[in-house]
């Protein structure tokens, strides 16, 4: 039996991520557990496949328990974690530029913020599938700046873009997000209205 397994899991986190910065490979595989399923969450949001977000996931594990010396044990694990995850999923999408950014980010310009009062009342996982709808650019810019809290500055360094071009992409994928939003809204009253249409009765014989 493996008793170290259990004193880890047993062990507060602080403890946990010392021993990762010591390079200890069960400390390392708790922290993997425990937190692979919401970081492969955040990867699924930036690329097209389970495929490609694996690829991120992993290889932004290698990162994390590479840099995990860098972590102070000042504000939130999590919180770090989740930047280098966010780093390498953005890494991924900059070496592959021509699918992801280049046709729909290089050329777009700035225009009107659209409202966004149509979807801000959506349940935190609907929204997040409606995103995913969106194109790859748009997607982006919006999962760094609504969902992450980059500011325009932040994400233009980050994606080698203009600040308008970040204000942009957001614009479009607000406006985006209002016309699927009503799309679905017009579908489900079409629906409720074929409901309420009496079903012709069957003639006695």
């Amino acid at each position: 039996m493996n008793w170290n397994f259990y004193i880890y899991k047993s062990d507060t986190e602080e403890k946990l991520i010392r021993a990762c910065q010591k390079g200890d490979a069960i400390a390392q595989r708790e922290i993997y557990n425990k937190y692979s399923r919401k970081m492969m969450g955040i990867c699924m949001r930036y690329v097209n496949s389970q495929f490609e977000a694996e690829d991120i996931l992993i290889s932004g594990f290698m990162r994390v328990f590479d840099k995990i010396g860098q972590y102070k044990h000042e504000g939130s694990f999590e919180g770090w974690l989740r930047r280098v995850m966010v780093n390498e999923a953005l890494g991924y999408i900059r070496k592959n530029k021509s699918i992801y950014l280049e046709v729909e980010i290089e050329k777009a310009e700035y225009h009107k913020e659209s409202n966004t009062e149509a979807y801000t009342g959506l349940e935190a996982e609907d929204l997040l599938k409606l995103v995913q709808q969106l194109p790859h650019g748009y997607k982006t810019v919006f999962n760094l700046y609504a969902i992450e809290g980059y500011s325009h500055k932040e994400i233009a360094e980050m994606l080698q873009i203009s600040e308008n071009t970040s204000k942009s992409q957001l614009s479009r994928a607000r406006a985006l997000l209002q016309q699927y939003l009503q799309e679905i809204e017009k579908k489900t009253a079409d629906e409720k209205t074929v409901s309420k249409v009496p079903k012709a009765g069957i003639a006695a014989s």
